[in-house]
């Protein structure tokens, strides 16, 4: 009975010992981040403390690393460093993908390695794409969607977003035709297969024939009244769809559920397109019962598949840790600025400056200059470290800013640091530096806590979707005369103009600009907006459609 004693004593001392060695560490931060260093972020050196020490709850932990399961494991760390580095700079996402996804994201990474390259199933289609009569050749569950990207960066990760999520959706395996715009910029994203087309791909060759004018395109041949007739009456091996922002009202029918009936049958999908393709596929039926398991949160899809498709190579994250680690990591907050100039349209830069400098003071982003004397300014009582990371082909808008508070710095106490990683001048989205610098600076936006991107601009898209954040949107000047700014500040405090100079998005999702505009049936005009609850208008293309929470 001693003896049992004794035992259990032990080990209650050794449980003990274990709590304070757990407690008191967890006490001593709490009451630093009270009273001692307020100015440190606290919540990610608790992320950077636990990856090294590790937790007592293993499954806490592998959700962290792997994003709540949206990530497999098996990766080589070594091989691509962002998969699980990048979520040490990250804030936890308060979305929680659903179970129904990360099963169906299980199956698809299954189905990938069955039938991508390299595989017997690859060949076999191969075979069926260059001799279709050949039906023995052609395996029944592999079927391909294949996307053509176009235009700038952000376009292009839409694109492959686009196609991804209709692969998904329609049991096909994605293949992506890098090219040269998106070389050296993305790791493999399924573990023992490519995404990439390979350069021998029998169709290649055709791909610079494909454009809206394309008489074997799907809607040229839906024109023409004979796409039931092509399909059903003989073998198709692949059908060509140009959903790019020039897309015509028959291409747009492919989100229909009629003819979605028929693409099934098609073994290989050729997708061009340039733009967000989501929304438009959530108006149809056809997959809608499975669209609502996968996505009771319907403007999530972007967070989401974004956060699980897109992994930047070591040479890119290289990029991004360099910036983030020596002027990013020691903000308490990081407000992140998307500026894009449409030229003429966009008016003066100092229209810009005034426009961007009367959003963020009006809706307290940044804080008004101090204009009292140097020792009020110089004090610091109650400093505070806010970082204003700006992202724009100019250097004038940063410059601008650190200037301004560099001179009079902030009310309260508060330090703005500004930080601007590079100024390219000009958009060159054929160039290797230029992508991987665009792409790096949409990941350090997307670590930012708020954001202010400008309409249009795909480039913000992409870094809202992917830091999970409804950002703070400025307008597009078109035929609007910007006041002096003295006005805009009037007018912030007198209310004149409504939302102007900026607005806050509905949500997180990017804008379909070329959405479907006819009825299937009859090809009346219509407009999606007001047929789903969970569907609107864009706030900054009023034609266009976006995905918000319908429980908001």
């Amino acid at each position: 009975m001693e003896v049992a004693m004794t035992k259990m004593m032990k080990t209650t001392t050794k449980k003990t010992k274990l709590v304070l060695l757990i407690a008191v560490p967890v006490m001593a931060v709490v009451i630093l981040q009270q009273f001692w260093l307020p100015s440190l972020n606290f919540n990610r050196l608790w992320r950077t403390v636990s990856q090294h020490v590790g937790s007592t709850n293993d499954s806490h932990r592998n959700d962290d690393e792997f994003i709540n399961g949206l990530l497999p494991p098996g990766f080589d760390q070594k091989s691509c460093l962002s998969r699980y580095q990048l979520n040490l700079y990250r804030k936890p996402s308060p979305y929680i993908p659903s179970s129904p996804l990360l099963s169906k994201l299980r199956r698809y990474e299954s189905l990938h390695r069955r039938c991508g390259p390299n595989s017997p199933s690859f060949r076999r289609a191969l075979v069926g794409l260059t001799s279709p009569t050949n039906s023995t050749s052609l395996p029944e569950d592999c079927k391909y969607a294949v996307v053509l990207t176009r235009d700038g960066l952000g376009n292009r990760i839409l694109a492959i977003i686009s196609a991804f999520f209709y692969a998904l959706m329609s049991d096909r395996v994605f293949l992506i035709d890098r090219g040269n715009a998106l070389d050296d910029l993305f790791c493999e994203p399924f573990l023992g297969s490519s995404w990439i087309l390979p350069s021998d791909f029998p169709l290649r060759r055709e791909f610079g024939s494909f454009r809206q004018s394309f008489p074997g395109s799907f809607g040229n041949i839906l024109r023409n009244g004979m796409l039931e007739k092509t399909i059903e009456d003989s073998p198709v091996s692949y059908l060509y769809l140009h959903l790019s922002h020039d897309a015509s009202d028959y291409d747009k029918l492919f989100y229909c559920d009629r003819q979605q009936n028929l693409l099934k049958k098609v073994p290989w999908l050729i997708m061009e397109t340039n733009n967000y393709l989501v929304p438009g596929i959530f108006l149809g039926s056809f997959f809608r019962e499975e669209l609502n398991k996968l996505f009771p949160a319907k403007d999530t899809v972007f967070h989401h598949l974004g956060r699980y498709l897109f992994h930047p190579t070591n040479g890119v994250w290289g990029l991004i840790s360099r910036s983030y680690k020596p002027y990013l990591a020691r903000a308490k907050e990081m407000l992140g600025i998307q500026i894009r100039n449409f030229g003429s349209e966009s008016g003066s830069f100092q229209d810009q400056m005034n426009q961007l400098l009367a959003c963020t003071q009006k809706k307290k982003l940044l804080p008004d200059v101090e204009q009292s004397s140097p020792e009020k300014s110089n004090s610091t009582a109650s400093q505070t470290v806010k970082v204003v990371l700006v992202t724009s082909l100019s250097s004038e808008y940063s410059e601008t800013l650190k200037e301004m508070y560099w001179e009079h710095g902030g009310i309260d106490g508060e330090v703005v640091a500004v930080y601007q990683p590079s100024h390219e001048g000009i958009q060159s989205s054929n160039k290797k530096m230029h992508n991987r610098k665009a792409l790096a600076e949409m990941y350090l936006l997307s670590l930012s806590d708020v954001l202010v991107t400008s309409d249009w601009s795909t480039f913000g898209y992409v870094a809202q979707g992917l830091a999970g954040v409804k950002p703070w949107m400025l307008y597009k000047a078109e035929d609007k005369v910007f006041p002096p700014l003295n006005e805009w500040l009037k007018y912030r405090t007198r209310n004149e103009t409504g939302d102007w100079p900026c607005r806050r998005a509905v949500s997180m999702e990017p804008c379909l600009h070329v959405p479907p505009v006819c009825d299937c049936d009859e090809m009346q005009r219509r407009d999606g907006w007001n047929e789903l609850p969970f569907v609107t208008h864009c706030e900054d293309a009023s034609w266009g459609l976006k995905l918000v929470n319908e429980f908001n």
